[in-house]
């Protein structure tokens, strides 16, 4: 599926593949975005998620992370959400597909946020 193309500083996902994220000429798995870059990820089981699994996208502080929780939306464990917001960042989970949908849209507006997504 080719996303709209909302063009964004930074890397944005163009399209959702069977394999994954396409971000530029990359697919991805599994993803973490900052405005400035796109790196795969291996992420545990979001039950358990902790805020090391994501500290190479909290440097510096995103206003949220966009936490795409796979193909559906899956609450993020408790003490995640806590952590995160006892840095003063927020976690906004909601499906991969639609939080790489969500993230073209944000980062058009300027919004300074981080992503985490899931495998499809």
């Amino acid at each position: 599926m080719k996303m709209n193309e909302t063009r964004a500083a930074g890397p944005v996902v163009s399209a959702l593949t069977r394999n994954g994220f396409r971000v530029d000429e990359h697919v991805y798995r599994a993803l973490l975005l900052t405005p400035a870059r796109a790196a795969e990820w291996s992420p545990p089981p979001l039950e358990a998620l902790t805020e090391a699994a994501l500290a190479s996208v909290l440097d510096p502080l995103p206003e949220f992370v966009l936490l795409g929780t796979g193909p559906a939306m899956r609450r993020p464990p408790v003490a995640f959400v806590r952590a995160m917001e006892a840095r003063g960042v927020g976690v906004e989970a909601m499906d991969s597909r639609a939080a790489a949908r969500a993230w073209g849209v944000l980062r058009a507006e300027g919004r300074e946020i981080a992503g985490a997504f899931y495998p499809l």
